[in-house]
């Protein structure tokens, strides 16, 4: 009989598998490592202009939802392309949704970069 797991070396190893993850992901996904570029250069300005408080949990959030969606929509494409290689109809669809979806995200967070930034630059 073998030895159940606790649920913290459970958790543990979930955080682990996440970190792997996120490794991948910014090792292996050129449109990451872009958003991860961008997220360091508006943390920098961040602290160049001495956002508050407000303004740091908005545009961290807007980084997060971003780089999160930009994880989902690798993970999407990989998926389709592992059960479907050749070009499908349906599979195209489904790649340009998640791709819509990233998009949304990186176009409104441009748009909280600009009402951030804006008046500070100006």
């Amino acid at each position: 009989m073998t030895k159940k797991e606790s649920f913290l070396t459970k958790r543990l190893k979930s955080i682990g598998y996440a970190f792997k993850g996120a490794r991948l992901l910014i090792n292996n996904e050129a449109s990451i490592k872009v958003q991860f570029a961008i997220a360091l250069l508006t943390a920098a300005a961040g602290f160049f202009f001495h956002i508050s408080s407000t303004e740091w949990m908005v545009q961290l959030l807007a980084i997060a939802l971003v780089m999160g969606l930009e994880g989902i929509n690798s993970a999407v494409e990989a998926l389709a392309d592992f059960v479907h290689p050749d070009y499908h109809k349906k599979i195209g669809l489904i790649k340009d949704i998640a791709a819509g979806a990233v998009f949304f995200a990186a176009f409104f967070a441009i748009i909280i970069g600009l009402i951030i930034y804006i008046p500070k630059i100006f």
